[in-house]
């Protein structure tokens, strides 16, 4: 049994020599190839990382053209506002009795001359108004002249000592009283007359009647609008305008009034006469008269005024300048050869330029108008002249 057990443990030696003498024959069959697959590993890293090197293209520039932010005073374009031509001399008449309309002298659109009677009307109290102040201007006259003669004839006496002061006084009085009548009666026989000559409407200066309001027959009331006169000198036209923009218009200045029934003509220069004061009304709108040259719009003629307004402070930017996006209107500013987008808020256009204002963006700077489409925030860029 000892002898098969040392015959089991030779063979049982030589099988594990044999392996191990296997192993190390694979172990150096083995090596070379990892050493060889490492090598083979590195230089197809090496290759894929040139690969995708070479892949990378370098930044190139993007070209655009640039524009210099200006600010200061700037001249939008006018604001329009509508009005209606109308003649600087003009007037509305009115009786000042009232009374039946029993005669107009003039038709709609004749020419009359300054103290032409236009029309006449009838009011039955107003004749014998007349004749009772004028009665009684007589009577107080007489009564006047009788209290004179006795005062002259008392005087005469007195001085021999017939009539006595107090006799005098009396005298005195009634006529002094008498004459204070006499100017009363001579008072009432003017406002008569007046009122009656007030029935006959007479033109005030030469012109052509716009309007007749009133026809014949008619009763007219005192101060009814009985027809319109207008001169056919001198234009002008009322527009109403913001109170913001009186502070930038004064008296003699020069503005441009189109026609709107020729709007492909030249506008005619105006001047402005009036302008109204602020009032407290908020919203208010504010009358201002422009004189138009002689000879050129007719009465109403509808027309527009042309208002620029002055901008101060604010900055201008080519209108391309500006682009929409998400976050609102946006300029890209050039910062040290690259493109740095900068919010913008948009208040007006002036031709090409629209007026912006910014707290990035200042007199001076460089902002892009060509070449957006290509470029995004923080881009390099080449400056084309």
């Amino acid at each position: 049994m000892k002898r098969i057990a040392t015959e089991s443990d030779t063979k049982s030696r030589h099988m594990s020599q044999q392996e191990n003498r296997e192993n190390q024959a694979m172990g150096q069959i083995t090596r070379p190839f990892a050493l060889a697959l490492s090598a083979f590993t590195f230089i197809v890293l090496t290759a894929c990382g040139q690969t995708e090197s070479a892949q990378e293209p370098e930044q190139v520039p993007v070209t655009v053209r640039t524009a210099l932010v200006s600010t200061g005073t700037q001249v939008a374009e006018p604001l329009r506002f509508s009005g209606i031509v109308q003649a600087q001399q003009r007037a509305t008449l009115t009786f000042q009795v009232s009374g039946n309309l029993v005669e107009r002298a003039i038709e709609l659109g004749e020419k009359v001359e300054a103290g032409d009677t236009l029309a006449r009307l009838y009011n039955p109290g107003l004749e014998p108004a007349r004749a009772s102040a004028r009665a009684r201007l007589k009577e107080l006259a007489t009564r006047l002249d009788q209290a004179q003669r006795e005062w002259d004839r008392s005087s005469r006496l007195r001085e021999k000592g017939v009539v006595s002061e107090q006799s005098m006084e009396q005298l005195t009085a009634r006529r002094d009283g008498l004459l204070a009548s006499v100017a009363t009666a001579e008072a009432e026989l003017a406002e008569a007359n007046q009122m009656l000559n007030e029935s006959i409407l007479k033109a005030p200066f030469g012109g052509r009647v716009e309007a007749l309001l009133v026809e014949r027959d008619e009763f007219v009331g005192a101060g009814q609008p009985v027809m319109r006169l207008s001169s056919p000198n001198g234009r002008e036209v009322e527009v109403r305008i913001p109170a913001f923009l009186l502070s930038q218009i004064s008296v003699g200045q020069l503005m441009p009034v189109w026609s709107v029934l020729s709007r492909d003509a030249a506008p005619v220069i105006g001047k402005v006469t009036e302008i109204a004061q602020a009032g407290s009304v908020r919203g208010e709108l504010h009358p201002l008269l422009v004189s138009l040259p002689e000879e050129t719009l007719q009465p109403g003629e509808p027309v527009e005024v042309g208002i620029v307004p002055a901008i101060q402070g604010e900055i201008r930017v080519p209108v391309l300048a500006v682009m929409q996006v998400a976050e609102g209107n946006s300029v890209f500013r050039i910062a040290e050869g690259h493109a740095q987008r900068v919010a913008v808020t948009v208040h007006r256009i002036i031709g090409e330029h629209v007026v912006v204002s910014s707290e990035s963006l200042s007199e001076g700077d460089r902002v892009v108008y060509a070449g957006l489409t290509r470029l995004a925030d923080g881009d390099a860029v080449e400056i084309l002249p």
